[in-house]
């Protein structure tokens, strides 16, 4: 039988977070037909797993206009704009009734484990682009279904991914063996269970961003209350210590980002957390006491710790796009027009301007990836351009270029913009001011007082 017209199918979504389900709010408003697929019992199943987070962006930023414009018929209140939502606020509070709103264009429990054209693998080209998609994916009880699309927009994320202690991006050398004492996740601290793991202990946290910021504040809490006596971190950075190590600070457009960083600074400059620089994990083992040793490329060894925190970074999950012809960056994964654009090795800025469906577009026509997973290994992305990503996908996939072309966001500058590249280079971007937008940053002076701060995250 003859597939139907490609113009008749639905949009498949893969993924019911917080871009997926902008995306499929703009479809609908468009007149076309999403389909969301997402592998969890509910909507947003990923940040259900870091609840306990709060995060930088205030409810104004964790809104798409669409989705409120589906929203506003259910009765449903919009938060006060001005205040922080942990995770599990923002699941509650707008993205389970976002999807209860799409209704039965979400379907649970559906993982996806392919994508490809009707009749043809990835190496044929005849009549390629008149194929409507196959996406195949298992039911929670074991089926496995198809669907036919006419496009297909990836918002699975990156949560399932994350990166290893490795420097250089594989496990290091007794990684597995250590796994009973290594996370990949921030901590909820407030879990009683959770807080009797790090109470009185000393941690290892590796990474640089805003969730090892996360975890170097909230483990400095522990250490100043009643039942964490003793609870210390070492804070293990690939890189140098500067300027720009703690982020933006008071320059960050975002106040609660730029305090995140500085209550990781307070949590070193008050002595509950040592740095250590320029260290990459090449092996984790395991001393007389049953304590965990980290050992350096550079042969250095670190002093025992109980627990490791990794927090390096996150991938995307590229196995079940495998049929596609897609064009990522070979660095980032990232779409190629996009990626120079969030290339930490070009530049440290934090900011990129907002982009939609061309950047995001493949040789594979009619497949999207979006949000975080657009972003491939790359940091900092905010949930604002994943909305502006899927607005103009959503318009684009309606033939809608001339709104699809058009820019309808101004994003908050970081206030992190000086140096270039992830190794520490003297020489790097000194002539032209560190090669993006600012002089090069001075040296922190670590033990000098910092200014009291808040936490938050993402």
């Amino acid at each position: 039988m003859p597939a139907p017209a490609t113009t008749e199918l639905p949009v498949v979504v893969i993924g019911a977070g917080p871009t997926g389900l902008a995306a499929a709010a703009h479809l609908a408003e468009r007149g076309l037909t999403p389909l969301l697929l997402e592998r969890g019992p509910a909507a947003a199943d990923a940040v259900r797993q870091w609840a306990h987070v709060r995060l930088f962006s205030t409810w104004a930023e964790l809104t798409d206009p669409a989705a409120e414009k589906l929203l506003a018929p259910t009765g449903w209140t919009a938060p006060d704009t001005g205040t922080y939502p942990t995770g599990g606020d923002w699941t509650e509070l707008y993205l389970q009734p976002l999807a209860d709103a799409l209704g039965d264009a979400v379907h649970y429990g559906a993982t996806v484990t392919g994508v490809s054209r009707i009749g043809r693998d990835r190496i044929v080209d005849a009549d390629r682009d008149t194929q409507p998609f196959t996406v195949h994916y298992a039911t929670a009880d074991g089926r496995e279904e198809r669907v036919l699309a006419r496009a297909v927009i990836d918002a699975t994320g990156t949560w399932t991914l994350p990166s290893p202690a490795g420097g250089n991006g594989l496990p290091a050398l007794g990684e597995h063996a250590a796994a009973d004492r290594i996370t990949y996740r921030v901590p909820d601290l407030k879990d009683p269970a959770v807080r009797a793991r790090y109470a009185g202990r000393r941690t290892a946290v590796i990474g640089s961003g805003a969730s090892a910021f996360t975890a170097l504040a909230s483990l400095a809490d522990l250490a100043k209350a009643g039942d964490g006596a003793g609870t210390h971190a070492v804070w293990v950075l690939r890189r140098g210590m500067s300027g720009s190590t703690f982020g933006g600070g008071t320059a960050d457009q975002l106040p609660a980002r730029g305090a995140l960083g500085l209550a990781a600074k307070a949590a070193v400059d008050q002595g509950h957390a040592d740095a250590v620089t320029g260290f990459r994990t090449d092996a984790i083992e395991r001393d007389s006491d049953n304590r965990l040793v980290m050992v350096g490329d550079d042969g250095r060894r670190l002093e025992p710790v109980d627990e490791v925190i990794v927090l390096t970074g996150l991938r995307p999950d590229l196995s079940f796009l495998s049929e596609l012809r897609l064009g990522l960056d070979e660095r980032l994964q990232a779409p190629v027009a996009l990626a120079p654009l969030i290339d930490p090795n070009q530049h440290s800025c934090g900011t990129v301007y907002p982009h939609g469906h061309r950047e995001l577009s493949h040789p594979e026509a009619g497949v999207y990836l979006v949000g975080m997973k657009s972003y491939g290994r790359a940091p900092t992305f905010l949930a604002m351009t994943g909305y502006e990503q899927v607005r103009s996908v959503a318009a684009a996939i309606a033939d809608d270029i001339e709104s699809a072309d058009r820019v309808e966001l101004t994003l908050p500058e970081t206030g992190v913009c000086g140096g270039a590249g992830l190794f520490d280079d003297p020489a790097a971007g000194q002539a032209d001011g560190g090669g993006c937008c600012a002089p090069a940053p001075a040296l922190v002076q670590i033990g000098i007082g910092a200014p009291a701060s808040t936490g938050g995250c993402c």
